[in-house]
């Protein structure tokens, strides 16, 4: 009945809008139609002349005219004119005295609803519309109503989600079954004094399946479902966020038992004191208020609050203490085996060829999270029409592992053959020193076609399995494989590119993380050095805590650059050694442009290549005693 009413008041302010518009702006035009005008010179002189007939004088002023009288009549010969003049009264005595039949109309007076409308309606219809906004901004309306809660409710169209569609996460969701199992049978826990956490939060990397484990816990549990992310509860508005979480959190007690999840938790959930608005910054006053609310749940309520972040270090501890968020789950990126679970939850509503190996492509995936697998499936998918083929086979999935991980392929992009060549051999010496070293992941593919933004070749290595703790000599071999690209290149061709750029990056941070946190130093010892501020502000990321003096910072870069050069040398012996292998193996790959694992190894193991190496590479420069070539080229 509110709605008619509201609807009604809406359409007779529309009426009377358009009726004051007719009013005050449109003139009537049938006079224009009926009437030729004349100047009023001209009807002067038809006037002395004797030509007219019949004078009629209007003195009602229009809209958008002047002062001036209407005149309007008839000649003599029957036509009908129209002119303006000014001074009626002596115009009419001097056409009465030439034997005009003159009449003369008294201004019109405007109707009482007339006046009421182009007088009281436009103060009326302001006062209207400030107070109709003024409603709807306390909240007493749904239009511009900037306190309410813009969460989603999810009743009888909840997802349609449980826990058999959510893979690779065992840990999570047994996790999960205490709050599902309580949402279900509350009286089972609260009979022995148990109380369920009143806020559980997800923490893991982006991808991992945070809020489809959140939206399986709601199907789980056949509860009511209120879905909103961060984001929502900010506006530019003082005040609004937390009116917002009043009236989510309202409007939840109403639907009890149920689930509220809140997305990217970090959002609003942040250190306070860590932007520049202080104390009433808008950030702090919702999060202020998501904790009143937190500690406002009585013993009684069955409500659940999930949230989700990948950021849980920049969360403020209030929000993380017992009796708040005081259960935290982590989604973590899933090993081998949920790997394979993920993929045949993306691969049940898809037709695959018999060739098809899970277990093969969860060992290939190793890093990848679980929006990565679903994107990988769905590319093979895509690949696979445009194959014109009907089922996925196993070339277009690894060819979507490749999309995922390096970025499709660019063979429009034109290369020189110099370039090319250079490129061959640094993508050989990374396959062949990854190939020679101990303990080292297998080479799967070495390419040199373009992928992505900046990729010019890869060289692609897969680990057998998955690795929790990384050793010394790992992250030595990991360092002498980043540079052996760079030593290919000097050895072959007596010259460097830029193409090593990103190597020497990741190998100068690992070798500084050897050295300053994991203590693999021996020079400087079990000591770690330097370190991340602890306190959330604004920079955090670009600042570091130098705890130790200019000496020690010296000794730091020694002992970095120490590493560096022993992998350097280790990678260029390695290479040198075995420098005509080297250019029987960079010659297939130019003819060819891509090797897989096996017919690389094929290569190192000695196997004969139907292309010969090429001729116009240059030989291996004669080098000095200590190794370091004569042309002056350093490691």
């Amino acid at each position: 009945m509110g709605r008619v009413v509201k609807n009604l008041g809406l359409y007779l302010v529309l009426i009377l809008l358009v009726v004051t518009m007719v009013n005050m702006f449109l003139t009537p035009e049938d006079t224009q139609k009926q009437y030729d005008e004349i100047s009023y010179s001209q009807f002067l002189s038809e006037l002395n002349a004797g030509h007219i007939r019949i004078l009629q004088i209007r003195n009602n002023t229009q809209p958008g005219e002047s002062s001036a009288a209407v005149i309007q009549g008839e000649m003599q010969n029957g036509q009908r004119f129209l002119t303006y003049g000014l001074e009626a009264g002596k115009l009419a005595d001097k056409a009465a005295a030439l034997g005009v039949m003159v009449t003369v109309e008294a201004p019109q007076k405007s109707t009482w609803w007339t006046s009421l409308i182009t007088t009281l309606f436009p103060t009326l219809l302001l006062m209207g519309v400030w107070l109709y906004f003024l409603y709807n901004m306390q909240g007493g309306g749904r239009v511009m109503s900037f306190s309410r809660s813009k969460a989603k409710l999810f009743l009888d169209n909840r997802p349609k989600v449980t826990f058999d569609d959510v893979a690779g996460c065992d840990e999570s969701k047994e996790e999960l079954q205490e709050v599902i199992q309580f949402l279900k049978m509350p009286e089972k826990f609260t009979k022995l004094g148990a109380k369920v956490p009143h806020g559980v939060l997800l923490v893991g990397p982006p991808g991992t399946g945070k809020t489809l484990l959140a939206r399986a816990a709601a199907g789980e549990a056949n509860v009511p479902f209120f879905c909103a992310s961060g984001s929502d509860f900010v506006e530019m508005f003082v005040g609004v966020g937390a009116a917002r979480v009043r009236d989510l959190f309202a409007q939840a007690k109403r639907y009890q038992p149920c689930i509220i999840f809140i997305d990217e938790m970090d959002a609003v959930g942040r250190h306070r004191g860590a932007g520049l608005g202080g104390g009433h910054d808008e950030r702090e006053q919702t999060l202020n208020q998501i904790l009143v609310e937190l500690d406002g749940f009585d013993g009684k309520g069955n409500i659940i609050l999930i949230a989700a972040t990948n950021r849980p270090d920049i969360l403020d501890p209030a929000l993380l203490r017992p009796g708040r968020f005081d259960r935290h789950i982590t989604v973590d990126r899933p090993d081998v085996k949920g790997r394979e679970a993920i993929l045949k939850v993306h691969m049940k509503d898809k037709i695959f060829a018999g060739d098809v190996d899970v277990s093969v492509l969860a060992r290939q995936t190793p890093g990848l999270v679980g929006a990565d697998l679903e994107n990988l499936i769905n590319e093979a998918a895509l690949l696979t029409a445009r194959h014109d083929r009907d089922k996925i086979g196993m070339d277009e999935l690894e060819e979507g592992i490749e999309r995922v991980m390096a970025g499709p392929e660019r063979r429009s992009r034109l290369i020189s053959e110099k370039e090319k060549k250079i490129i061959a051999y640094h993508e050989v010496g990374h396959a062949m020193v990854a190939k020679v070293l101990p303990d080292s992941d297998p080479v799967h593919k070495i390419s040199i076609i373009p992928r992505g933004h900046a990729a010019l070749g890869y060289t692609l290595q897969l680990p057998e399995e998955d690795r929790f703790l990384t050793s010394r000599s790992d992250l030595m071999n990991r360092i002498s494989i980043l540079l052996s690209g760079r030593v290919a290149e000097e050895l072959v061709f007596g010259d460097v590119t830029s193409g090593a750029a990103n190597d020497l990056d990741r190998a100068t941070q690992t070798a500084r993380q050897m050295v300053t946190e994991l203590g693999m130093s021996e020079k400087l010892g079990l000591v770690k050095l330097g370190g991340k501020r602890e306190e959330i502000f604004l920079g955090r990321d670009i600042a570091e805590d130098r705890n130790y003096s200019e000496e020690v910072a010296y000794a730091i870069d020694q002992e970095v650059k120490a590493i560096i050069d022993a992998c350097y040398a280790r990678a260029r012996d390695i290479l040198s050694e075995r420098r005509a292998l080297m250019d029987k193996i960079a010659s297939v790959l130019l003819e060819r442009e891509l090797l897989d694992g096996s017919e690389f190894d094929a290569l190192m193991n000695g196997e004969t290549a139907d292309v010969q190496p090429d001729e116009n590479v240059p030989p291996l420069p004669e080098t000095r005693d200590d190794g370091l070539p004569r042309d002056g080229f350093l490691a």
